[in-house]
């Protein structure tokens, strides 16, 4: 059984078994993924979240990002979860399903303040979730079937928690169990007109893989076989498939590589599909204001965006991609995200301001836009994501700018100096700059740490949002 084989490989992983690389890439996208949640701090869904987790005080319990409220783990998973993913500006990984993986990181932060997890445990558990969760994107695409990627988050949050918790062999099957059986998550999170639910669908993912966890270290039993059953998962919501060997274990020749190091971290703060399509739009401008001078950006006549399937069937097919009314939508929009690229000359979590989203001369731009498909990318995607822009301008000349990989991907890294910057950005007027520093050096010596418990006080806000 499927299950059984992911109890053993997530109870067998140590750290000793991760290659130093994996363990400095779990450091960056823990940093990563706080500076995303600090940048979020104030977002509506995020203090709704908050507010509800508040309502819980567990004096032993875990931290509330921003503040120093201890409430219960899986509380906390949610309403931390919800910031690393509300600004959209947190990892990626490109596969036949696309997820986010660093969503697991809030839950498994959550349980390892609770358990007094050391800093190793909690590196181990972060590349656990990684893997298991690319792994199952590689395996199997939800997304044709009606399903949204995150239903694989309770699956990964829950194999890491049980690590974390130092669970059974036993004990962590039947939270596998447990986290299957009732987490199937609907698409239409990410249809059309997008809401705040977007932001906290795999942060209830994770807290629903913690959940069964928690259920499944005081004995409570789940359905089995989960996976293979007559109504299980693969009967019902993925089909078939298979998982290859998993990172660390040995194959033919050598240990198979781990999927974080595959995973892409963001520079801008849109939908990981137009990052490129960002970047090509930024060149145009340059070149543009360079040959014709700024007034050649109000009088574009036409753009043009070339893209493979999965990205237009994502954020460039529906209607509202051309209308947005909410930062979830303009963020998930081929359209907003070239059209303010070509205006401002940069994309910024300003972008998405309610004054920046109403502006009329942008929503003329993105009138002319028009996305279409590009045969000589089929096949392409997941190893690359090309995306070529070509703007005409008022005198008639075609500026075209075609990127295959956009900084962050694995074949075009972002430096330790790059996810540093990128944290005291988001972080700026959260927390003073001696506390931003010790954040940093807290998480780059990570590994050294005896109890992940002593990060959670440096997170609390300068003032009370």
């Amino acid at each position: 059984m499927l299950a059984a084989r992911l109890s053993r490989y997530g109870q067998s992983l140590c750290y000793n078994d991760l290659p130093s690389a994996v363990v400095h890439e779990v450091k960056r996208r823990i940093l990563d993924s706080l500076g995303c949640a600090l940048g979020a701090l104030t977002a509506r869904p995020c203090r709704i979240a908050r507010q509800l987790a508040q309502a819980v005080t567990v004096p032993h319990g875990a931290t509330l990002w921003g503040t120093g409220h201890k409430t219960l783990p899986d509380l906390a998973a949610f309403a931390n979860g919800a910031l690393v993913r509300y600004l959209d500006f947190n990892d990626t990984y490109l596969a036949k399903e696309p997820a986010h993986p660093s969503d697991n990181i809030a839950a498994i932060l959550a349980v390892g303040e609770a358990s007094r997890a050391s800093g190793k445990r909690v590196i181990q558990a972060v590349a656990l979730a990684y893997e298991v969760q690319c792994r199952f994107c590689d395996a199997a695409a939800l997304r044709p079937r009606g399903w949204d990627h995150v239903t694989y988050g309770p699956f990964s949050s829950a194999l890491a928690a049980a690590q974390v918790m130092k669970l059974s062999d036993a004990q962590t099957l039947q939270a596998i169990n447990l986290a299957g059986v009732a987490n199937i998550a609907m698409r239409q999170t990410r249809v059309g007109d997008l809401s705040m639910w977007k932001a906290c669908a795999f942060s209830n993912a994770a807290r629903n893989g913690l959940f069964a966890t928690m259920l499944a270290q005081r004995g409570m039993t789940g359905p089995s076989p989960i996976f293979e059953g007559e109504k299980g998962f693969m009967k019902l919501v993925s089909g078939s498939f298979e998982l290859p060997l998993f990172g660390g274990e040995k194959g033919p020749s050598d240990a198979i590589p781990f999927k974080i190091l595959d995973t892409c971290i963001k520079h801008y703060p849109v939908e990981y599909h137009a990052q490129t399509a960002v970047e090509a739009a930024l060149a145009i401008r340059e070149e543009l204001l360079t040959v014709e001078g700024i007034d050649a950006l109000a009088g574009i006549t036409d753009v043009q965006i070339g893209s493979y399937d999965v990205a237009i069937e994502i954020i460039g097919r529906d209607p509202e991609k051309w209308r947005p009314h909410t930062r979830e939508t303009a963020d998930h929009s081929f359209p907003y995200s070239v059209a303010v690229a070509l205006l401002d000359g940069k994309v910024t979590l300003h972008s998405f301001d309610v004054k920046r989203l109403t502006d009329p001369a942008l929503h003329g731009l993105m009138q002319k836009v028009c996305v279409v498909p590009q045969p000589e990318f089929a096949g392409l995607y997941p190893q690359a994501m090309p995306t070529r822009i070509t703007v005409q301008s008022k005198a008639g000349k075609d500026y075209v700018k075609q990127i295959d990989y956009p900084l962050g991907h694995p074949k075009n890294r972002m430096s330790d100096h790059d996810v540093e910057h990128k944290f005291r950005r988001l972080a700026a007027g959260k927390l003073d700059r001696a506390r931003m520093k010790k954040v940093v050096d807290v998480v780059w010596k990570l590994d050294q740490l005896k109890d992940i418990s002593a990060l959670m006080p440096l997170l609390k806000m300068n003032r009370r949002q």
